[in-house]
């Protein structure tokens, strides 16, 4: 399980578009996760910036994204893991939002 900073916890059935950070959509309440198999973990910093988020199936972590921003607030860092393929994708990106690397370990 991932540490994490102090930081608001949500829940959400799923999410919108292509882009990183993610865009969470239709939150749920923690009285709704008992009958969920899957769902979405997410975490806010104090900006309400989304810092890490897990896909929850069957109580597992599916997959993970954690997320690192610049002084300005625009995206820095993505680190996506795919836990069944035991696969980790890391995505730079420079302050004007454009993609500087991409690295997939495995």
């Amino acid at each position: 399980m991932t540490t994490h900073a102090p930081a608001t916890l949500r829940h959400f059935v799923t999410y919108t578009g292509v882009s990183l950070p993610l865009r969470l959509t239709t939150p749920l309440e923690a009285s709704d996760l008992q009958n969920r198999i899957t769902f979405y973990r997410a975490y806010y910093n104090a900006q309400d910036q989304l810092t890490d988020v897990e896909k929850v199936v069957y109580g597992e972590i599916e997959s993970s994204h954690h997320y690192l921003y610049h002084a300005n607030g625009t995206l820095q860092q993505a680190r996506i893991v795919v836990v069944a393929d035991e696969e980790t994708t890391l995505m730079t990106f420079a302050e004007d939002g454009t993609l500087l690397s991409t690295e997939t370990i495995a």
